[in-house]
């Protein structure tokens, strides 16, 4: 198999997270504090793999200036495309509460929330891709991090979705069309960068890793904490040291 067929299969593996998670709510009423723990184990999980390997790796290959850059860079991209989406409807799309707009509501919400899942979802199959360009197989502890953050987001979201009154073939379309675009975006990121210069391959590490780090501050730790509150650093500190433990495992 081809490193950009496996890029694919993965990245649609880790996408495929947002499904599931998505079936769950649908089917269970899960409880709301639970949704967000599992969301605050995921975004200290999402910090270690930025940490140890993504960020440091990126460093070590391509130098701290390039690393910076694009780090920054993503950063800023990320917070932009956000900014603009949430004036369109989608600053909820995670929350499972009553916040999420219905299309009576706001008029394009829809189209805003699943750009805005698209928006959080990309960056993570480009640095599921990329980390197998080294040949050395896919990053398990990405992999792992990017798996159990999605599966909160998808049943959060969901559930948000759900009470706004979106209908099923809406949810899940998203969530199927995103779980496939996660693959479509991690093959295309080692397609095109496969052969590229270390420095180009950690500076397009450097953006994506950037922009996981903004859609964290921004959305999974301040929704996590509307219910987990003061558990939220602890939680969010297992999720943290169990990403690094597989790390050191792998």
């Amino acid at each position: 198999m081809t490193t950009w067929m496996e890029a694919g299969l993965w990245g649609l593996l880790a996408g495929g997270a947002l499904v599931l998670g998505a079936l769950v709510a649908w089917l269970v009423r899960v409880p709301t504090v639970i949704a967000y723990a599992v969301m605050a184990f995921g975004a200290g999980v999402l910090v270690s793999a930025l940490a140890f390997d993504l960020v440091g790796k990126a460093a070590d290959i391509g130098g701290v200036l390039p690393t910076v850059i694009g780090f920054l860079g993503g950063a800023l991209a990320y917070v932009a495309g956000n900014v603009l989406l949430a004036r369109r409807g989608a600053q909820h799309r995670k929350r499972s509460s009553g916040l999420q707009p219905g299309e009576e509501d706001q008029q394009g919400s829809g189209t805003a929330i699943a750009l805005g899942a698209l928006l959080d979802g990309v960056p993570e199959s480009v640095v599921l891709g990329l980390s197998l360009l080294g040949g050395h197989g896919v990053g398990v502890p990405v992999l792992a991090a990017i798996f159990i953050s999605n599966l909160p987001e998808g049943l959060s979201s969901t559930a948000g979705m759900k009470r706004a009154g979106r209908s099923p073939v809406f949810v899940f379309g998203v969530w199927i069309g995103i779980a496939v675009i996660s693959g479509l975006a991690g093959a295309i990121g080692v397609l095109l960068l496969e052969g590229a210069s270390d420095n180009t391959v950690a500076a397009i590490t450097a953006v994506a890793a950037g922009a996981i780090l903004a859609m964290i501050a921004d959305t999974m730790i301040p929704e996590a904490f509307e219910e987990t509150r003061l558990w939220t650093g602890l939680i969010a500190t297992l999720g943290f040291i169990t990403a690094f433990a597989i790390s050191r495992g792998a």
